[in-house]
């Protein structure tokens, strides 16, 4: 049968991405030469893995239980490289990391520098997800989150926390005046999350003092259009520091009712399967933002 490691990956690709036009996107290659491989992976199997429709591809019930397979295969081959890397004490190989678009702007895009001059041997792949993904349908490595997290399959790391404060841009303010209660927030515009709803939780105290839930007037799905929202004076909002920092510094956003704030920090972690053992590239990754964000902190 002699079925080869390319026409596997191949074919994870394709499903992963959907298309087989993605997936020669993602592997560098031309889209006859993947749909060729295709091909030859289901002749060679005797069976149909896709059915293709004109809108479409769908895994056949063999396709779902080759797919399992095939995923076994590439991670048996990547630990085995891993192994290997790991006796020469150099992580090297592909990372793949996804973060929210704040995070990996403000934070993540900064520090890399530094790292691809320890670790000259890993090769990234830095992905944006605003909401939570799987990692192995995203074919994530590791994945930053900011929040609680709620998956238990997932093994989570703590990289550091950040605090949350309410801000608007001085020529808001202006125009608009300055809340000097919570209450004067019903006569300003706010600006929150469209999903999830937690995040539209303030660090100000409610009604029944916990923490002020609030109903954005313009909603975004995104925190770095919040914020570029903030700072072209659409209204107030609730940032974290680690986006927000450079903005307070240089006077572009102010905090606002810094009084009525009851601290809230945001927990941030990073998250992995806990049935795949850490590799050494994630390790160094990992151990790289936890050293580098423990020096700078996020806070003033």
């Amino acid at each position: 049968m002699n079925i080869t490691l390319d026409e596997i990956q191949n074919f994870i690709a394709v499903v992963d991405t959907g298309s087989i036009t993605s997936a020669a996107q993602q592997l560098d290659q031309t889209v006859s030469a993947a749909s060729r491989m295709l091909g030859r992976l289901e002749q060679k199997l005797k069976t149909t893995l896709l059915r293709r429709t004109t809108r479409r591809l769908e895994l056949t019930a063999e396709g779902q239980a080759f797919l399992e397979r095939a995923r076994e295969i590439v991670a048996a081959v990547e630990r085995a490289e891993e192994q290997m890397i790991t006796r020469q004490h150099r992580p090297a190989g592909r990372l793949r990391v996804d973060a929210a678009s704040p995070f990996m702007l403000h934070v993540v895009v900064p520090l890399i520098a530094g790292y691809r001059e320890r670790f000259p041997e890993v090769d990234l792949e830095l992905h944006n997800s605003e909401g939570y993904i799987d990692l192995l349908e995203r074919r994530t490595d590791v994945a930053l989150r900011i929040g609680r997290l709620k998956d238990s399959t997932l093994h989570a790391r703590p990289i550091g926390s950040s605090r949350v404060r309410c801000l608007a841009s001085p020529a808001y303010l202006a125009r608009h005046g300055t809340p000097r209660t919570v209450a004067d927030l019903s006569r300003h515009t706010l600006l929150g999350f469209t999903e999830p709803d937690s995040l539209n939780d303030w660090p100000l105290a409610g009604p029944q003092r916990q923490r002020l839930h609030i109903r954005p007037t313009i909603g975004a799905s995104s925190g770095e259009t919040l914020r570029q929202l903030a700072l072209e004076g659409n209204g107030i909002v609730a940032l974290s520091d680690f986006m927000s920092r450079a903005d307070r510094g240089d006077g572009r956003l102010v905090e606002v009712l810094a009084r009525q704030n009851v601290e809230f920090r945001q927990p941030i972690h990073a998250v992995y399967y806990r049935n795949t053992a850490i590799s050494a590239r994630i390790a160094s990754f990992v151990d790289y933002l936890v050293e580098a964000i423990g020096e700078n902190g996020f806070d003033d």
